[in-house]
C-alpha cells in the first residue's frame, strides 16, 4: 500500500504543469494588473465591469444543470434513500450549530473592537436615498413564504429562475423516482451520467476565462470605489478581514481537526476557488469546481449534491459575520444603543434590528464590495468543510486517505 502511494505521488509530481499555467496564478496576475489599472486609470478600469459580469453569468447559467445531474445520478446510484434523508438531517443540524457559532463570534469581536466608535454620525444627515433601492428589496418573509418559494411553478421554472433550492428539490424528486424504479430506468440514468460529463466539460472550458472575469471585476471595484475609499473605514474593513481569517483558521480549523483533516491543507487544495471568489466577490461561480474537487477527495456525488447547494442558502458563515459586524458598526457610528448586543446574534438572520437606522447603512455602502470578497470566501470555505465533515460523519472518507489526498494535491 505504501509503495503504491509513493508511486502515485511521484507520478503526480511529474505530471504537474508549470506554475504559470495554474489557474490561481493566472487569476492573481490578472487581479494585480486590475488593481494597477484601477489606480492609474479609474475610468477605464470602471468600464471593465462587463468582463466580470459576463463571466459570472456564463458560470451561473450552468450551475442548475450541474446540481441536477450530480444529485440525480448520485441518488439513483446510491440505492439507499434512508441515507439521503440522514445526510440531509445531519447537514441542517451542522449548519445550525456552526451558523450560531459564527453569529456569537461576530458579536464578540464587534463588542471587543468597536469599529464605529468615534464616528458620531447623525442619521438625519446621511444619504438615505443611497440605500433606498436596497431597502426596497428587504421585505419581511415568513417561513411559509420561504418554503413556498422553494416550489417552482413548473419544472422548467426552477431552472429558469436559477433558484438553487428549487433545483435541488426537483433533482431530489427525480433522483428518488429513478432510484425506486430500478433497472427500468437504467438507460435514462446512463444518459444523465453522460450529460454530467458534458456539463463539467463545459465548466472546464468556461474556467479558462476566469482570469479575464477576475480582471474585469477587480478593475471595476478599484476604479469605481478607489483604494482611497478604505481610508475612513479602514478599521472596519481590516477588522472584518481579520475576523474572517481567524474564524476560518480557528473555528473551522478546529472542526476540521476533529473530523481528521488539516484546514491549512484544505485551503491549499481549494486555493484556485478562494482566489477566484476574492476577485469576483461572488461564491456561485466556483460551485461546480468545488463540487468536482470534493468528489475527487472521495465524497459521494449524492452527498456533495445535497450538502453544497443547500449550504449556499443555510450555511453562510461569512454572511453571518458580515451582518452582525456591520449592524454593530452602524449602531456604534450613529450612537444608537442596542439593548443586549448579543441578542443580535439570535435575530440577525431573521429580521432587521428596528433600533438601528437603515440610513446608517450609507456609511458602509462604498466599502461593501471590499467586505463582500471575504464574506463570499468564508461562505465557500465553510461549505467545503461542511461537506467533508458530513462525509466523514457518514464514514464515506477515511481520515488517513483524506489527509494523503489533500497533501498530494495541495
Amino acid at each position: 500500500m505504501r509503495a503504491t502511494l509513493e508511486e502515485t505521488a511521484k507520478s503526480e509530481i511529474k505530471a504537474r504543469k508549470p506554475f504559470y499555467q495554474n489557474l490561481w496564478v493566472q487569476v492573481l496576475a490578472a487581479v494585480a494588473i486590475a488593481i494597477v489599472l484601477g489606480y492609474v486609470r479609474p475610468k477605464t478600469a470602471e468600464a471593465m465591469r462587463p468582463l466580470g459580469d459576463a463571466f459570472i453569468r456564463l458560470i451561473s447559467m450552468i450551475i442548475a444543470l450541474v446540481i441536477f445531474c450530480t444529485v440525480v445520478t448520485g441518488i439513483a446510484g446510491m440505492g439507499n434513500l434512508r441515507k439521503v434523508g440522514r445526510v440531509g438531517g445531519k447537514a441542517l443540524l451542522y449548519f445550525e450549530v456552526v451558523t450560531t457559532v459564527a453569529l456569537v463570534f461576530a458579536v464578540t469581536v464587534g463588542n471587543l473592537i468597536p469599529t464605529g466608535a468615534g464616528f458620531n454620525a447623525n442619521p438625519a444627515t446621511l444619504d438615505a436615498a443611497a440605500v433606498t433601492a436596497y431597502a426596497g428589496q428587504a421585505k419581511a418573509q415568513t417561513v411559509t413564504d420561504f418554503l413556498l418559494q422553494m416550489i417552482p411553478v413548473t419544472v422548467v421554472d426552477a431552472f429558469a429562475r436559477g433558484s438553487i433550492l428549487s433545483v435541488v428539490l426537483v433533482s431530489l424528486l427525480f433522483g428518488f423516482a429513478l432510484s425506486s424504479m430500478g433497472a427500468r430506468c437504467k438507460p435514462l440514468i446512463d444518459v444523465i451520467e453522460a450529460l454530467t460529463q458534458v456539463v463539467f466539460g463545459v465548466v472546464n472550458i468556461l474556467m479558462r476565462f476566469a482570469p479575464i472575469g477576475a480582471f474585469g471585476a477587480m478593475a471595476f471595484t478599484v476604479g469605481r470605489y478607489g483604494l482611497g475609499s478604505l481610508g475612513p473605514l479602514a478599521k472596519l474593513v481590516l477588522t472584518f478581514w481579520a475576523t474572517c481569517i481567524v474564524f476560518v483558521v480557528v473555528v473551522l480549523g478546529a472542526i476540521a481537526w476533529m473530523a481528521g483533516f488539516s484546514i491549512i491543507r484544505f485551503l491549499k487544495y481549494i486555493r484556485e476557488e478562494i482566489v477566484l471568489v476574492l476577485s469576483l466577490s461572488s461564491s456561485e461561480p466556483v460551485l461546480p469546481m468545488l463540487m468536482s474537487k470534493l468528489e475527487k477527495l472521495g465524497c459521494s456525488k449524492a452527498l456533495v449534491g445535497l450538502v453544497m447547494p443547500t449550504g449556499y442558502t443555510f450555511n453562510t458563515d461569512g454572511s453571518c459575520l458580515y451582518m452582525i459586524m456591520a449592524a454593530l458598526f452602524v449602531a456604534q457610528a450613529t450612537n444608537t444603543p442596542v439593548q443586549g448586543a448579543s441578542f443580535i446574534a439570535l435575530v440577525g438572520t431573521l429580521m432587521v434590528v428596528p433600533s438601528i437606522p437603515v440610513a446608517g447603512m450609507a456609511l458602509i455602502l462604498g466599502i461593501d464590495r471590499f467586505m463582500s470578497m471575504f464574506r463570499a470566501a468564508v461562505n465557500v470555505i465553510g461549505n467545503g468543510v461542511a461537506t467533508l465533515v458530513i462525509a466523514r460523519w457518514e464514514k464515506e472518507l477515511d481520515a488517513e486517505v483524506l489527509q494523503h489526498n489533500l497533501q498530494l494535491t495541495s
